[in-house]
């Protein structure tokens, strides 16, 4: 039976497997499973914001936003805590929505418009279509015929649901320039076109203070998220291959989903491998480094980043593993990575020992930072990749109230479960027992960020002060 163990088998008139067709059922809905975690992540990391939006009282066509700064009661993927967040929610399957952004006139806006496979669109305000003059970009189903109306921004959406992500920057910490840049987002409008003659006021739906949870659940859960966009969703000629596995797993349109017991095993299990998967190809993501021979990353695979402006039009690539990283950490797309902003991550010291939440940690960002807006520092729990619980605060900015410059300029920011005396404007806090990451944002990048003139060293353990 060497040449050929099958053939072999059926010679001698055995089974040509030793599983039952009950067991190879089972190990079928089990691998699809695996695979289609990895595959389905935007989408459902999508469906989870969606679905936390509206337990907490929001609704398709209306606007979530935080009238503070973030907190650790915000457990979404990697939120920027130094920032105004506006997330609209647009359904189009009732007709095209409009969102109007404000021109750049006593603040800015930051952001995309996502489907919600999270392929952005179009990016909106100064690093974006409009050069920050203001536009109304106008939102198109999948399925839109005619012409566009004069005076519109069309942006034509693969799916009738998705978002977009706003961020109204601001100045400062302090309490007038942070009521400043929500003020300025408020400005913002979205309405049905169909009302467009008589736009309707735009509904606010504050989430400062309220738990808001869409951190990936590794279980069954995540399976009637996916279930509900596949429901809802148009298939992508690129993803129609999915089409039979999904149905093996119950998932189907306009079929309910309801896994039997057994069933709803297998998928908790496949979760959870799929997550042992993700989290080796996120370490594989951090190589090669943004510095040679640093720690720092763009926390993206080559081919993900490469790919998201075209939708993944190129036909000899689709990096479903490495998108599959990129949304299980993070909530975001842009559609010219870059020109709004930037992202470094380091998830180990510069003698490559993971963060450990319970050590100190310096990291020093030299002066004359190459930005137009502000430069920020986040920690964010290694698991979760959301904010950390239980801790005063996350993130120390450029643009944070009080903190403190060295004296060439620098700033030393310090990383641990405790302050060290004296430098509690300059602490980043950490959790004894939890890894952590850290996510370091350029808003405004310059050209010589990009020319890697200026370097940012690694983070540096330290013995407690």
């Amino acid at each position: 039976m060497s040449e050929n163990n099958v053939a072999s088998r059926k010679a001698l008139g055995e089974p040509a497997a030793a599983y039952s067709p009950k067991e190879i059922a089972r190990r079928t809905v089990y691998r699809r499973a695996v695979e289609a975690v990895i595959w389905g992540m935007p989408a459902v990391n999508f469906d989870l914001m969606l679905q936390a939006f509206i337990a907490a009282g929001g609704a398709a066509n209306q606007v979530a936003y935080w009238s503070r700064l973030l907190d650790d009661k915000n457990q979404t993927l990697t939120p920027n805590p130094d920032t105004i967040y506006l997330n609209p929610f647009y359904d189009t399957r009732d007709g095209p929505m409009v969102l109007e952004i404000p021109p750049a006139e006593g603040g800015s806006i930051t952001g995309s418009v996502d489907d919600c496979w999270q392929n952005a669109i179009e990016d909106v305000g100064p690093a974006g279509f409009d050069k920050g003059k203001g536009g109304k970009y106008l939102i198109l189903p999948p399925d839109h015929e005619g012409t566009v109306p004069e005076g519109y921004i069309a942006l034509r959406s693969d799916t009738y649901q998705g978002f977009a992500i706003l961020r109204s920057n601001v100045k400062s910490s302090g309490e007038a320039d942070v009521a400043g840049a929500v003020a300025y987002g408020r400005r913002i409008r979205f309405y049905p076109l169909a009302d467009a003659g008589n736009p309707p006021k735009t509904r606010f739906v504050d989430l400062a203070g309220i738990p808001f949870d869409a951190t990936i659940p590794y279980d069954a859960r995540f399976f009637h998220s996916l279930a509900r966009i596949v429901d809802r969703e148009p298939w992508l000629t690129r993803d129609k291959a999915m089409i039979d596995p999904l149905r093996s797993l119950g998932i189907a349109k306009g079929a309910a989903f309801a896994p039997d017991a057994d069933t709803a095993d297998l998928l908790d299990k496949a979760a959870d491998e799929a997550l042992a998967c993700l989290d080796g190809l996120y370490e594989a993501a951090f190589d090669p480094p943004f510095y040679t021979g640093g720690r720092w990353s763009l926390p993206a695979l080559k081919e993900v980043v490469e790919g998201m402006p075209s939708f993944f039009a190129d036909p000899d690539s689709y990096p479903v593993d490495g998108r599959g990283v990129t949304y299980s950490m993070a909530y975001f797309s842009a559609k010219h990575l870059g020109a709004g902003q930037f992202y470094l991550m380091a998830i180990r010291d510069r003698d490559g020992e993971p963060l450990d939440g319970e050590a100190h940690y310096t990291l020093q960002v030299p002066a004359d930072a190459p930005v137009d807006l502000y430069w920020s520092a986040t920690a964010y729990d290694r698991e979760t990749h959301a904010l950390i619980q239980g801790v005063p605060r996350a993130s120390r900015a450029s643009s944070s109230h009080g903190i403190g410059s060295d004296a060439d300029g620098s700033v030393t920011l310090f990383f641990g479960p405790e302050a060290p005396a004296g430098k509690e404007a300059n602490w980043v806090p950490t959790r004894p027992g939890r890894g952590f990451e850290v996510l370091f944002r350029l808003y405004g990048p310059q050209k010589r960020f990009f020319e890697k003139t200026w370097v940012l060293p690694d983070i540096e353990k330290v013995s407690v002060r």
